[in-house]
């Protein structure tokens, strides 16, 4: 049977393919090469030492070869084809909440209001001991997400072990299609500032986003907007022309692709009458944002229709497509980079010119081009989207990721949870000093451990110095210095107080309000809405960063 069954396999991909659409004349040595391939599979199938899974082993064949291409070009076996279906629409039949591992089983970690899980009385810290009766003890966080997911109105039963609580507690839960919004969060600050967060590119996006532009306008009588892409991944290349036709005049050319074949070349248009030409905008963006994100924000900073404000963009100038393939499979192919109206195209890394770690090259600075937006300001190309107002990026110290990655901030989280009945309005939330020093106490009983990038850097020297013979006569130098740098968890839980305290009530907020809580308790901690908002309130600065 297995002899037979590789018969069949060899003879389909033995036989070369052509598409009309192929523009290459080298037949040949496609014909080859697939030859040789199909040659040295069934070889393997039938003579290597051990049993081989043919189906895994052509699987590896596949991303291997895909993986030399980019990070974009991707197969879908038909196994995983519903998984794929639901990262692109965004909805999928579960509970609704964010699970991570922790220890042998795995919690719930943020159940999201009005979803299943919320509404049957799950919590977060719950640690989830059986599905169905089934014990997850040893499951990966993915085994137990693929438990909780189902189809819509199909039940299950969950029982966990929960903080102050004597015995498991089993909940009744209804599945439900999960849909995250891709605007989670509207808001309006001082002086008719609106606000719009959006975190994914998907095909109720620019719905959506109108939707709130609509609402925010006619109700709440905003004169200007903030447009939250930081941390957006992307998505859809037609939502992302779409979302910026809701702000330019119609005709205006947004995006431009350009591939090897020529249907994939392609100038998009807005084609749509817009839904306002005059109010001032700014776009934040950061490293994390990307793809359609750096259309949208690219795009708006070379028509001057907004003020981009942030940190550099991700870098992603390629656009993929799917293509259907044999037994139900998938593979999704990079075919084409756009390009902004100016003429620049944002892509960062050379994927055909790899460093020693397989990874793209960053584009040289010799090839980096300049163009000029609408006004006559200046951009460059390749280097993702550069802010017209550069701020400094957040990062948290090496103590903090330490209390993060140990679950420290977040099992506190838990007992403040279960301490207090309730808490002020999540804006307006913050702990006493006397809550802080027993976080200090309770952080100072848990095991954890950091290093501080000061402590790398000084140890690398340290060596450079014995090396050199220097480090003796330094001796006594190099010591004061290690005492100080070193790690002290006393000195740096009091040094490092004010970040730490707004990561302890970010986490202690979205117990009682969840996400859209945590939202509303970060933005008005947050630098980058004090800028933009600085500078829609000032319409002089504003006309003057868009002017060449």
């Amino acid at each position: 049977m297995k002899k037979i069954y590789l018969s069949l396999i060899l003879l389909s991909i033995s036989a070369p393919y052509f598409s009309q659409e192929e523009t290459t004349d080298d037949y040949f040595e496609i014909s080859k090469n697939l030859t040789i391939f199909s040659e040295v599979y069934k070889n393997i199938n039938l003579y290597f030492v051990d049993e081989t899974n043919p189906g895994e082993l052509m699987k590896t064949g596949i991303d291997a070869m895909l993986k030399s291409l980019d990070p974009y070009t991707n197969y879908i076996p038909e196994s995983n084809i519903e998984d794929y279906r639901m990262q692109q629409s965004g909805q999928y039949g579960g509970i609704g909440s964010l699970i991570r591992k922790s220890g042998e089983f795995v919690q719930i970690t943020n159940p999201y209001e009005n979803f299943p899980a919320q509404k049957a009385g799950l919590k977060a810290g719950d640690l989830i001991l059986e599905i169905d009766g089934q014990s997850i003890k040893g499951k990966t966080s993915g085994e137990v997400s693929d438990l909780l997911k189902g189809a819509k109105g199909t039940d299950l039963s969950i029982k966990v072990e929960r903080l102050k609580e004597d015995k498991p507690l089993t909940f009744n839960v209804t599945r439900e299609i999960i849909k995250i919004p891709s605007v989670p969060h509207e808001d309006v600050f001082s002086d008719g500032v609106g606000y719009l967060k959006l975190t994914q590119f998907m095909n109720t996006s620019t719905q959506e986003l109108t939707t709130s532009f609509k609402k925010l306008k006619s109700e709440k009588k905003i004169t200007s907007l903030i447009l939250d892409l930081r941390g957006n991944p992307g998505g859809l290349l037609n939502e992302a022309v779409s979302i910026v036709n809701m702000f330019v005049k119609q005709g205006s050319k947004v995006v431009e692709t350009k591939g090897r074949l020529k249907q994939h070349s392609f100038i998009y248009f807005a084609r749509e009458k817009p839904l306002d030409l005059d109010i001032p905008i700014v776009v934040l963006i950061d490293g994390g944002s990307a793809s359609a994100s750096e259309i949208v924000s690219g795009t708006l900073q070379d028509l001057d229709r907004a003020v981009v404000i942030g940190n550099q963009s991700f870098g992603k100038g390629l656009v993929q497509q799917t293509r259907n393939m044999e037994y139900n499979s998938i593979v999704k192919l990079t075919i084409a980079k756009y390009y902004t109206p100016s003429g620049r195209c944002i892509q960062r890394l050379d994927y055909s010119d790899r460093n020693t770690t397989g990874k793209g090259a960053t584009i040289s600075d010799t090839l980096v081009k300049s163009f000029t937006t609408a006004n006559g300001r200046p951009v460059t190309d390749g280097r993702g989207i550069t802010p017209d107002i550069e701020l400094d990026k957040k990062s948290y110290t090496s103590i903090s990721y330490s209390l993060i990655s140990k679950n420290i901030i977040f099992d506190y989280a838990t007992d403040y949870f279960y301490s207090h009945d309730k808490i002020t309005e999540a804006k307006d939330f913050s702990i006493s000093d006397v809550e802080y020093n027993e976080f200090v106490k309770f952080a100072l009983s848990k095991e954890f451990e950091y290093t501080t990038g000061s402590q790398k850097v000084l140890e690398r020297l340290q060596e450079l110095a014995k090396e050199e013979q220097y480090y003796e006569s330094s001796k006594e130098e190099f010591e004061t210095l290690i005492n100080n740098l070193s790690p002290n968890k006393e000195r740096d839980l009091a040094k490092f107080k004010a970040e730490i305290k707004s990561l302890i009530e970010a986490e202690i907020v979205g117990r009682y309000y969840y996400q859209k809580g945590q939202v509303s308790y970060s933005l008005a901690n947050d630098e980058f809405i004090k800028k933009a908002v600085e500078i829609l309130g000032d319409k002089d600065q504003y006309n003057k960063i868009l002017k060449p």
